[in-house]
């Protein structure tokens, strides 16, 4: 009798469960898929002091429990809090500095947690936010790209979990500051998961608790998270690690988190990791969190550089140049995004320009040249120039990323990676390679101990190259990140002299040189006020630009375009 109860009771809770969320469920607000742009002057008021983070994944109701305990200090009077989180979360309890307030003072319509203080809180003061919330989080509908959680399972039909909030922000499962300069200045993370499944998360492990039912509690911390890199990743995870003997003295922990049954396949990407940090620390700088960990765990999604738990989804998959693309942007981020935050999302091309370089500089440097050279050739197909890449204001991530609503989308991937090239042939691999440390660690110096996280901006990084040279180079930055069109080089030839001519949008100053090939022997054009001659024998044969290191119109890639867009019209 107490069995035939048991099932009834069962049947009945399966027939009134609620039924898990499609993707794309339950839907955002307007203020949730926001992340960044104009910010109310009360969230800029506040600093990030600390984050106490507890959540509770419940793979069966896909569900998020979480309490967030929050210390900021005001840097002016405040009467209230504004804090980012999304309504499908709602919030049951808010304690302020240990005191419960009652259920009138928060209101979260639209995202946008808006706690009334109890008592007025003065500039420099400190007040600690203990909020108690939990639902049903937003399904992703194409992760990493559309953002939010991703409920999977792995082959052998196990739980597999993880979330992504580049996009949308932070706040699609935890109570924060959804613009770059939000970042908490040390955050702790207690994740508690069914039994059998691990929770590798960002920063160092402070230990696993197993509690009575089989559950067991990871508990982490990190220092200076960007934003969007908290991640939770659940699984039933195998794992490898390592240490890595850094040319710089400190020794630095390696883990990778793998699916069951890929044992040779995680042996192969973990050995990339040792020669992909020593060609970091040669060409850039010191790894920005080796008191921390290098991290890399698999995901049903992409990829995603969640800071020193970098997402990977890339299948193990194999490429001619010899490395796995997808682990080295994410990693490259480390330094680019992680270190380095610009702290506009107008700045976002700092982060993927330098982001996508990085792969063929790699390929350069493990193979040569030519290896380099095809890499970006394949890069320069993809480039659109339909909007500018900066537009000299504060905007939302989307803003940018999306094309759709007036964003460079792609560009600030393989443009500003073809800007960086281009900048690297004019001021030389010196100074360029100096401009990135100041750009990523604030110094060109760097060692393990010296500099901390830090935020970019455009308008630094050209600071940065006229401190290192000597020099403005306000035009190239003007045409390449502030106009959309590239510049046209027109060339003539009359008898034995070749007239070079640049034509840039605007008709302004662009002076760069330009290297012609005349038989065997290669000439540099100065280029003064964007014009310049050479005399080159009647008939000689010459190559403009012959290695290709300038960002230049084509013709030749307008009329692909052209008949590509031809070609689609007649599939359809």
């Amino acid at each position: 009798m107490p069995h035939l109860l048991f099932v009834a009771l069962l049947a009945a809770s399966s027939a009134t469960a609620a039924p898990l969320p499609k993707k794309g469920e339950p839907a955002i607000t307007e203020q949730t898929q926001k992340s960044g742009g104009v910010r109310p002057a009360e969230q800029r008021a506040l600093r990030f002091d600390t984050a106490d983070l507890s959540f509770e994944v419940l793979p069966d109701q896909e569900r998020l429990d979480g309490i967030a305990t929050l210390v900021f200090t005001a840097k002016a009077p405040l009467t209230r809090l504004l804090i980012d989180l999304d309504r499908n979360l709602p919030v049951t309890a808010i304690a302020i500095d240990g005191v419960a307030l009652p259920r009138s003072a928060w209101t979260n319509p639209a995202g946008q947690l808006a706690i009334t203080l109890p008592h007025r809180l003065a500039a420099g003061a400190t007040v600690s936010a203990r909020i108690s919330y939990g639902g049903t989080p937003h399904v992703a509908v194409n992760a990493p790209w559309d953002d939010g959680m991703v409920w999977s399972k792995t082959p052998d039909g196990r739980t597999w979990f993880a979330t992504t909030a580049e996009g949308y922000g932070c706040d699609l499962f935890w109570p924060c500051l959804d613009f770059p300069t939000g970042e908490p200045a040390l955050v702790t993370l207690h994740i508690t998961v069914p039994k059998g499944l691990k929770a590798p998360s960002n920063g160092k492990l402070l230990g696993v608790d197993q509690l009575p039912d089989g559950r067991t509690r990871w508990n982490w911390q990190v220092k200076h998270p960007n934003t969007y890199a908290i991640a939770l990743n659940v699984g039933p995870y195998e794992e490898i690690s390592g240490t890595y003997q850094s040319r710089y003295g400190n020794t630095i922990p390696m883990y990778y988190w793998y699916l069951p049954g890929e044992k040779r396949q995680a042996e192969g990407l973990f050995a990339e990791f040792a020669p992909t940090l020593d060609f970091f620390e040669t060409m850039i700088g010191p790894y920005p969190f080796g008191d921390e960990k290098v991290g890399v765990v698999e995901t049903p999604h992409k990829g995603m550089e969640h800071q020193t738990i970098n997402a990977y989804g890339n299948g193990y998959a194999k490429a001619p140049e010899g490395f796995d693309w997808l682990f080295q942007h994410e990693f490259a981020h480390e330094w680019f995004g992680n270190q380095l935050t610009a702290a506009n999302w107008d700045d976002y091309w700092l982060h993927e320009g330098y982001g996508t370089y990085m792969q063929p500089l790699y390929g350069q440097w493990r193979d040569g040249d030519a290896r380099y050279a095809t890499m970006m050739d394949t890069e320069r197909d993809k480039i659109a120039d339909l909007v500018p890449m900066v537009r000299g204001r504060e905007i939302t991530e989307e803003e940018v990323y999306e094309p759709t609503k007036g964003g460079p989308g792609q560009d600030i991937y393989y443009k500003a990676s073809w800007m960086l090239h281009t900048l690297r042939y004019l001021i030389g691999d010196q100074a360029f390679f100096d401009v990135a440390r100041l750009a990523v660690y604030g110094r060109t110096d760097p060692k393990p101990g010296n500099f901390t996280t830090r935020y970019g901006s455009t308008a630094e990084y050209e600071r940065f190259v006229r401190q290192v040279t000597g020099r403005d180079y306000r035009w190239f930055f003007d045409v390449y990140l502030r106009q959309a069109a590239l510049p046209d080089l027109v060339e003539t030839r009359t008898g034995d002299t070749l007239s070079l001519a640049w034509k840039v949008p605007g008709g302004g100053a662009f002076p760069m040189p330009v290297e012609v090939k005349v038989g065997d022997r290669i000439a540099t054009v100065a280029m003064t006020d964007g014009k310049g001659t050479l005399v080159v024998p009647a008939g000689e044969h010459i190559v403009i630009d012959p290695w290709s290191r300038i960002l230049k119109h084509s013709a030749a890639l307008d009329a692909v375009k052209t008949w590509r867009t031809s070609q689609h019209g007649r599939a359809s």
